[in-house]
């Protein structure tokens, strides 16, 4: 007898039900053309093709919500209500094949490599690159708007699930870390203080957005003076009071360090804050069999697997996956029999 297994079940968000429990992470491709944040030929290609190979959630990359967000030049952007249509056309295609889509809202702040002004709470440089201007409160009222009008674009654009990126060292981060946050003001100091800026930016995108809502957390600086992981449980506990329904848990990127790699070594974050937060989380990090996947979830580590590299390596993965632990796959929509 085949038992039915975790990963293949699905998984219910505020009336959004994912076929199974992978999801592919979010990944830059920096493949817009022009320098105008569109989507392009490239997008539909990696995309879909993920759909086919029967992912439950895709998560398109970090989408720029300013110009002056973008980690470069070739980022998709979501600033402009141009940026709707070939959203909105990608989306379609995927949803096609069973899919439910999501998009990351993003901004690089001092890890933005443009040839124009880059912006961060503190003027402190990332490593050896250029050095940010201090945010204005203008500036981060303007940034916070930027978030609200990016969560109405992707709902015109027909996502399914909204993620903001507090990850990785970029701006949402770099407010949230004592690292990298030096302000005097109502968004500098205790943490309580520098999560100000993420609890607006949510505020916000709940004004036009009532569907799923993520955010990607580093829930390990790996440097002294860091958040620790209390500073984390108490952000995950506020963000859930303020509507938030998963934490993507992933680390680091916030300063220049090195890191100890090894498969799942992040798991721990997720099942942290699954537990001590009482949140729905995210699992990513070296993921890359069907039984380590499993296990994760069987064992209430964490409610979602976020695949990366092993679906850039192979967009059937799930299909991989399924054979690993006896499952069975429906074929793609156009075909009528079974592989």
């Amino acid at each position: 007898m085949t038992l039915h297994t975790k990963l293949f079940s699905p998984f219910k968000i505020k009336g959004v039900t994912f076929k199974n429990r992978i999801t592919m992470s979010p990944m830059c491709m920096y493949s817009s053309t022009n320098e105008n944040g569109k989507v392009a030929p490239w997008h539909y290609t990696h995309y879909i093709s993920r759909a086919v190979g029967q992912v439950g959630l895709i998560m398109v990359e970090a989408t720029a919500v300013q110009m002056a967000g973008r980690i470069s030049t070739f980022d998709l952007g979501i600033w402009h209500d141009e940026h709707i249509s070939g959203l909105k056309e990608l989306v379609n295609s995927m949803k096609e094949h069973g899919a439910k889509t999501a998009i990351q809202l993003a901004h690089a702040g001092r890890k933005a490599e443009l040839n124009s002004s880059i912006y961060a709470p503190s003027p402190l440089a990332f490593n050896r690159m250029k050095q940010p201007i201090e945010m204005s409160e203008s500036n981060i009222s303007d940034t916070i708007d930027a978030f609200q009008e990016g969560a109405r674009r992707a709902r015109e654009a027909g996502f399914d699930v909204i993620e903001i990126h507090g990850a990785h060292g970029y701006l949402i981060n770099q407010f949230l870390s004592p690292l990298t946050n030096k302000r005097k003001d109502e968004f500098g100091g205790n943490r309580e203080k520098r999560f100000t800026f993420l609890a607006q930016i949510i505020k916000a995108v709940k004004t036009v957005w009532h569907g799923p809502l993520f955010v990607r957390l580093s829930l390990d600086e790996y440097a002294e003076g860091g958040n620790t992981m209390d500073d984390f449980i108490y952000y995950a506990k506020k963000m859930k009071s303020l509507g938030v329904d998963l934490i993507d848990c992933s680390t680091g990127g916030v300063v220049h360090t090195p890191i100890h790699t090894y498969p799942g070594y992040q798991i721990v974050h997720a099942e942290t804050i699954k537990h001590r937060a009482n949140m729905a989380t995210g699992a990513v990090g070296m993921i890359t069999s069907g039984l380590q996947a499993e296990e994760i979830l069987q064992n209430e580590r964490a409610d979602l697997i976020f695949v990366g590299r092993a679906l850039l390596k192979d967009p059937y993965w799930p299909r991989s996956a399924a054979a690993e632990l006896n499952e069975k796959l429906p074929p793609p929509a156009p075909y009528n029999h079974s592989w």
